[in-house]
């Protein structure tokens, strides 16, 4: 392996230690509450590891791993614009973060006379396999378009319960295809986010059976038996 390839794929072993990293200090706050939160820094974190995936799936001549972090990437930034932290930050790093994901599908198309119909039939990735993974990209992707949506209605930054069932499905889905990719940071990558997966889902559906059971008179107030010493007397 040359140095190139070292400096690649430390780029995305970064990116997914990051990643890693947001997961952890989300499921750490998450257990110490008893439900599920979404703390500002799981968002600013996913944006540095997003930039940084980006970057590897370009130098990887990648596109899945690109298209896969575009629509989540400016979900983030919508995340930071709920909890009131994008204003916080520089005009400049603004307007950088917001052109990234185009500046790397720019590189990806322009870098060594590469052309889009080059890059869907690149000779290491059969169609196949680039469908597949596209596939689990879209249904990783698809978690952050319901959390934002969820988000949205309720107007501030939430993780609601579904989210993290649609990112188990995408998580497996992403790991099949890094093996067949011989891909082993996308892989490691997503190690670690089933077994938070399946914890947050657990945490979110205890929390929300106890909401239904507080909120059930049903269940919270059921009538007192009579005692037999306070039936009216025959």
């Amino acid at each position: 392996m040359t140095n190139t390839n070292y400096l690649i794929y430390g780029i995305g072993l970064l990116a997914q230690l990051l990643f890693s990293a947001r997961l952890l200090v989300q499921w750490v706050q998450s257990e110490k509450a008893g439900k599920v939160l979404s703390p500002g820094s799981f968002w600013t974190t996913s944006i540095m590891a997003s930039i940084l995936l980006m970057l590897y799936g370009a130098l990887r001549d990648d596109v899945v791993i690109i298209g896969g972090q575009v629509i989540s990437y400016f979900i983030y930034l919508r995340n930071l614009k709920l909890k009131n932290i994008w204003q916080d930050v520089p005009f400049a790093i603004r307007w950088l973060a917001i052109l990234f994901p185009f500046i790397s599908f720019a590189w990806l198309l322009l870098y060594d006379n590469h052309t889009w119909a080059s890059l869907m039939a690149h000779s290491r990735i059969s169609g196949a396999l680039i469908a597949w993974g596209g596939l689990g990209q879209v249904v990783f992707t698809l978690r952050f378009v319901y959390q934002w949506y969820y988000s949205e209605k309720k107007q501030q930054s939430l993780i609601p319960n579904g989210f993290w069932l649609i990112s188990l499905i995408g998580s497996l889905m992403i790991m099949s295809y890094a093996v067949f990719r011989l891909d082993p940071i996308l892989f490691i990558g997503q190690i670690f986010g089933v077994v938070v997966y399946v914890r947050n889902f657990s945490i979110g559906s205890r929390a929300q059976k106890q909401a239904t059971t507080i909120q059930d008179p049903e269940a919270t107030s059921q009538p007192a038996p009579v005692s037999s010493s306070a039936r009216a007397p025959k």
